[in-house]
């Protein structure tokens, strides 16, 4: 066949063959673009800008600057750093311990536990702040209310700074365990039995079956929730402005409440534009460092 001569009609039609898979993929890519890449990258080019005078000025690095010597950031810092150091270890460890529970054969009516310690989940973030803002109020909650039947004092739950801390780690324990447990049931259930019976077998206890055959079964699973619950944690946004508005005194005021009143508080969005780039440094560093400690060493 001469270079010059048509190629046959049947090259046609697997040409559009090959094409159809991308037509197909096209009207996501572009919402994708539209609604997520182009929001990314204007938000990269409003952290070079500042507002001044009613107009944007552009500012170079100056709001990535201004970053290290912002006390307040290193406030809302420290107190995520306080979460999660405290709570979520706390929470993926309750989590471990209520899936072991609900997989067990001994527990009747697991499917009916499951669901119900799934149900908080499902909870709106607003709605289940709400609840927990009245059952924590001092003067007229109900765990006060309960505390003082058996002769304790009010409690300052969300005026308190410390016992602020304390209720905003109660209400995420109690939103997201029965989550985690779920995700870490569903990993346990893939555990071959074979190995409790070896573990059995060589005079292995239930602690020393959970700690060598539990915990590395589990460790893909773990790896999953820490990281999920790390990047949650970095976000946390609705649980402090519904429980506390990031107070008293700034002592629940999280990176995400601060990166908010930046934007639509003070009207600094290149500013709360620069936090959030930072924000997403952050995450991917700590994200890395917990696939180095928990991702397969194998």
């Amino acid at each position: 066949m001469s270079l010059a001569e048509p190629l046959p009609a049947v090259a046609r039609p697997r040409r559009r063959g090959r094409a159809a898979p991308y037509l197909f993929v096209l009207p996501a890519l572009l919402l994708f673009s539209v609604f997520k890449l182009y929001p990314i990258g204007w938000s990269f080019v409003i952290s070079l800008h500042r507002t001044v005078a009613g107009t944007e000025t552009f500012v170079g690095l100056d709001n990535y600057r201004r970053l290290l010597d912002d006390p307040l950031l290193w406030t809302a810092l420290r107190n995520t750093a306080i979460v999660l150091a405290v709570q979520v270890p706390l929470m993926l460890a309750l989590a471990t311990a209520l899936a072991v529970a609900l997989n067990s054969t001994l527990l009747r009516g697991r499917p009916v536990f499951r669901l119900g310690f799934f149900l908080p989940m499902v909870t709106g973030l607003v709605a289940y702040g709400i609840v927990f803002s009245v059952l924590l109020n001092k003067d007229y909650g109900l765990v006060n209310w309960l505390l003082g039947l058996v002769g304790v004092d009010p409690v300052p739950w969300l005026t308190d700074g410390l016992w602020a801390r304390i209720s905003l780690g109660l209400a995420l324990t109690w939103h997201y365990t029965g989550y985690n447990a779920v995700i870490l049931l569903a990993r346990l259930q893939t555990v071959p039995a074979e190995l409790y019976d070896a573990a059995a077998v060589d005079g292995a206890g239930a602690l020393a079956a959970f700690r060598h055959v539990t915990l590395p079964g589990l460790r893909p699973a773990l790896l999953l929730t820490s990281v999920l619950s790390t990047i949650g944690t970095l976000q946390l946004f609705d649980e402090p402005t519904v429980l506390t508005g990031g107070g008293p005194d700034n002592a629940t005021l999280t990176i995400g409440v601060y990166l908010y009143r930046n934007a639509f508080t003070y009207a600094d969005f290149g500013y709360a534009s620069a936090l959030a780039y930072a924000l997403t440094l952050l995450i991917g560093l700590l994200g890395l460092v917990q696939f180095r400690l928990l991702g397969d060493k194998s």
